[in-house]
């Protein structure tokens, strides 16, 4: 995974952004190894039983006006291990590339790739007060 990645030693803020209670967004851009049928897009759309259970995503769509079925945008607040790899590879597709361009209120926006930079007390006053749905 590229893109937006966290990383704490904040148990308490680990929770609130993993845990599908509290409902945080996180937004990617998946390269697939070959293009994705209209019909296993409305699948995982619909929601999909995978061996530790039913997974479902926010939204799913093909990005780029869908000239490129090999790249597709998911929206999912599931904080499961490698849950959207999972999702496809359960479909029969590989990702090549995952980039996470959105985790709850933040973004990767203006942020160079291969740069890192600390959480500003703002963002980290919204990130703490996240609550349950």
């Amino acid at each position: 995974t590229t893109g937006l990645l966290m990383f704490t030693n904040d148990g308490d803020l680990t929770k609130k952004l993993t845990h599908p209670k509290y409902g945080v967004k996180k937004i990617y851009h998946v390269e697939l190894d070959k293009p994705l049928k209209r019909v296993d897009l409305d699948k995982i759309a619909e929601g999909l039983e995978l061996e530790d259970g039913p997974i479902k995503v926010d939204e799913i769509s093909y990005v780029a006006n869908g000239i490129d079925k090999t790249q597709v945008g998911v929206e999912i607040h599931s904080g499961k291990n490698r849950i959207v790899r999972r999702i496809f590879e359960h479909m029969g597709y590989n990702v090549r590339k995952l980039d996470r361009v959105m985790f709850g209120p933040l973004t990767k926006k203006d942020m160079p790739r291969g740069r890192w930079r600390f959480l500003t007390e703002s963002e980290l006053g919204m990130l703490k007060m996240i609550s349950p749905e």
